[in-house]
């Protein structure tokens, strides 16, 4: 169970000469892909790809709409966006990773979907001001100093129209798991400080919700934050 999280989250690969953030980089393209497999079928009992379902719930995803997915990763939850959103929407995912984002391309060409995925990082993101309708982040938070979660939930006010939605989805810190969760070596993030953030971002709205692990398994537990801009 440990070495599946420690290759997981026990560091990453940069394929630049120079770190483009100073924020955790996962880069490890269909390896990501096949360890969150195995984690989340055999020991998470599914509840990895359940969380990214709900985030999506908790966004009210309405077909036409505009979506940015902060820390994207290989693309689950962009994916699941953009079928919500149809053929009339917009989703984007941005990550520091390139082989994330290539392994997460391949992922929307296969599926005929046409979310747009490019490398970038929270503390910089390339749109123009008021884009987005939504803006989800999900197990990333966790990789952030928090002066980098400062600046980037700044980013993401900035990017979203008036009465647009964010959505956090993170691990809760292992300090406040039990049971199998508890030996389980993955980041999470206080839920406190999380609200306190999106608050000082001058979000509006904010509300939580909490995913328990299920009986023997060894999720971490998660911890959702939403809020509204303005």
């Amino acid at each position: 169970m440990h070495s599946f999280a420690r290759r997981l989250h026990g560091g990453a690969s940069g394929s630049a000469p120079a770190k483009p953030t100073k924020g955790l980089i996962l880069d490890q393209g269909w390896r990501y892909d096949l360890i969150v497999g195995v984690c989340d079928t055999f020991l998470f009992r599914g509840q990895v790809r359940e969380m990214w379902r709900r985030a999506a719930d908790l966004a009210s995803l309405q077909p036409g709409e505009q979506v940015l997915d902060v820390g994207c990763g290989t693309g689950a939850l962009a994916l699941e966006a953009q079928r919500r959103v149809g053929g009339t929407g917009r989703v984007v995912g941005i990550d520091p990773g390139a082989q994330q984002i290539t392994r997460a391309r391949a992922k929307a060409a296969r599926r005929r979907l046409p979310a747009e995925f490019e490398i970038g990082v929270i503390e910089r993101l390339p749109f123009p001001d008021q884009t987005f309708d939504v803006a989800l982040s999900t197990l990333m938070m966790h990789h952030l100093p928090a002066s980098l979660k400062r600046q980037g939930l700044a980013e993401i006010a900035r990017v979203l129209k008036p009465g647009g939605r964010l959505v956090i989805a993170d691990f809760k810190r292992q300090r406040d798991r039990q049971g199998r969760a508890a030996r389980f070596h993955a980041g999470g993030s206080d839920l406190r400080d999380l609200v306190a953030l999106v608050e000082n971002s001058g979000l509006s709205d904010v509300a939580t919700e909490e995913m328990r692990p299920r009986r023997f398994s060894a999720f971490p537990g998660a911890s959702f934050v939403t809020a509204r801009n303005g």
